[in-house]
């Protein structure tokens, strides 16, 4: 099993979606920053690494918000942590993604996002977790 954290990064009442480029896996979908959990590594300390390489920032890592099981149809099993980020240091800057973008919760299901994300997703644009 694939362990990833991700944060959903509030602003303004805004939510940070970004966009995988064309040579990733899964090219072109939303998901949000973040990624592996290495060996050894706690999730909230996974979390902070990511977001200061993917985005340049240094976030103060809230709550977790949400915890979910996919399984893709190649068979790979991914268990997902959700955490909240209100506070960070630092200049956003895109390091890796072909997009960033800030978006309402209630907008969020006009993106095309990752499987893995869409119950969250869900929930967001719903108004059940912020």
């Amino acid at each position: 099993m694939k362990r990833v954290v991700a944060a959903v990064i509030e602003k303004d009442s805004k939510v940070l979606v970004c966009q995988r480029t064309r040579h990733q896996t899964m090219p072109l979908k939303w998901e949000f920053p973040g990624g592996k959990i290495e060996e050894g590594e706690q999730p909230r300390d996974a979390l902070r690494r990511e977001l200061e390489e993917e985005l340049g920032i240094h976030a103060k890592i809230g709550d977790e918000i949400a915890r979910l099981q996919h399984t893709y149809p190649n068979g790979v099993i991914v268990e997902l942590r959700f955490f909240i980020v209100r506070e960070y240091a630092g200049e956003m800057e895109n390091r890796i993604f072909r997009d960033l973008q800030w978006s309402a919760p209630k907008d969020l299901a006009s993106y095309d996002f990752l499987e893995a994300d869409a119950s969250l997703v869900k929930d967001l644009v719903a108004g059940r977790l912020l």
